[in-house]
């Protein structure tokens, strides 16, 4: 069978006139399919170094611009704030829960019964000691009285003549003419009617004391509270709630605890003869409401708390201190002198330790370790690690690292200066 594919003679006469077929009609020889090969990869390896040159060309621009950015960063000044250390005392206080207690509470009942007739005082009046408060009906003892004094007069009428009949015998007995039984029977009358008498005195005063009693007074100075009985009402000497309660303002004391492990601190300062001074504050321990002394220390210590009571005196000259009110007392133990202080922002701590950022003159900062003591407000005691005087950074402090340059500011003005 014959092919349909036309042959061409060899050109080359060495074949011996052999002939080829031709490829067939849109075929694309083998060295065309090479050579656009080669094109496609000369291509993508060109595009692929442009791409890795303008990849190394914005690499180098931006770390040019962080490294610009960094060197523009360490010359400009870090604004903060800083204050400067110094040489104070700073008190040592032990903290309680107090409660504030009047000095007195007395409740004021009638010691006799009868009619309330008047009330002379207002509840929340401010009484003094002796004040008259409120008035009984006193009739029934002045009747009582009148009986009394007629009944000694009678009786004072009856040992006059007893007297008489007793010296009468006793001369009839020295002349043989009464017996001797006459004349003491005579002296055991006369006795007898001396004990009337003073029977009858003990009438009359007990008379005099209830009218006394019918008018009661203020035992003692301070606030009433609240009428217990209203005028008119028959009052008894038995009666519990009693007219009014009376509570002592001035002074007034608060019992407060500390633990029990401060107490030879407290006892140390005691002995030594000093009076240890006791602020009262608020439930939030900012703002102070009244300053005394310390008067006493309870006999035991409470073993469910470990705490011990001790109780407070306060002049309480404004009446800020209320009976039953809660009130935070601070107890000054001590006091320690001359010591470095440091202002409590300033201080920063880390799990290796505790440093504070100083300024130093030429406006850098030098991280430093500190050995910090007590705690009192605003104050921090540095037993080791600083010197009165200087400048340590207490705003700002996240944004800073050893050797930064800082522009200071003082926290009052909100001003900024060049530390020097």
């Amino acid at each position: 069978m014959k092919s349909n594919v036309p042959v061409t003679p060899d050109p080359d006469p060495e074949v011996g006139g052999r002939e080829t077929p031709s490829p067939a009609f849109g075929a694309v020889p083998s060295t065309a399919r090479s050579s656009a090969r080669w094109r496609w990869i000369i291509g993508i390896g060109i595009v692929a170094l442009i791409a890795v040159f303008l990849l190394a060309r914005g690499a180098r621009g931006k770390e040019k611009q962080a490294q610009a950015a960094a060197k523009a960063q360490a010359s400009r000044a870090v604004p903060v704030t800083a204050l400067p250390t110094r040489t104070g005392d700073l008190g040592v206080y032990l903290n309680g829960l107090g409660t504030v207690t009047a000095r007195n509470t007395v409740t004021v009942r009638s010691r006799v019964d009868g009619q309330l007739m008047r009330v002379n005082f207002r509840e929340g009046q401010i009484v003094r000691a002796g004040e008259l408060l409120a008035e009984i009906d006193a009739r029934p003892f002045e009747v009582q009285l009148t009986q009394a004094e007629g009944q000694m007069a009678k009786d004072q009428a009856t040992l006059q003549n007893a007297k008489l009949d007793l010296e009468r015998y006793t001369v009839l007995l020295s002349q043989d003419a009464i017996p001797q039984q006459q004349l003491a029977t005579q002296e055991a009358t006369v006795r007898q009617l001396e004990a009337s008498i003073r029977s009858d005195q003990g009438q009359i005063d007990s008379a005099r004391l209830n009218i006394t009693y019918s008018r009661i007074t203020a035992p003692v100075s301070g606030r009433v509270g609240l009428r217990l009985v209203d005028q008119g009402n028959i009052v008894h000497a038995t009666d519990a709630n009693g007219l009014v309660v009376i509570t002592q303002l001035q002074p007034i004391t608060v019992i407060f605890t500390i633990p029990a492990d401060h107490l030879p601190e407290v006892q140390a300062q005691l002995a030594a003869g000093r009076q240890l001074t006791v602020d009262a504050y608020d439930r939030d321990l900012k703002s102070r409401i009244a300053t005394g002394a310390l008067r006493a220390i309870d006999n035991q210590i409470d073993q469910t708390t470990g705490t011990v009571r001790l109780k407070a005196e306060f002049p309480n000259r404004d009446n800020a201190l209320f009976p039953n009110q809660f009130v935070n007392a601070r107890l000054l133990v001590d006091t320690l002198r001359g010591t470095v202080l440091a202002p409590a922002a300033a201080i920063q701590r880390s799990p290796q330790s505790t440093f504070v950022y100083v300024v130093k003159p030429d406006s850098t900062v030098e991280l430093r370790t500190v050995d910090v003591g007590l705690t009192e407000g605003d104050d921090v005691a540095i037993r080791k690690g600083l010197s009165a005087g200087e400048q340590v950074v207490v705003d700002g402090v996240d944004k800073l690292q050893p050797g930064v340059k800082v522009a200071t500011g003082s926290p009052a003005t909100g001003s900024k200066r060049r530390a020097s």
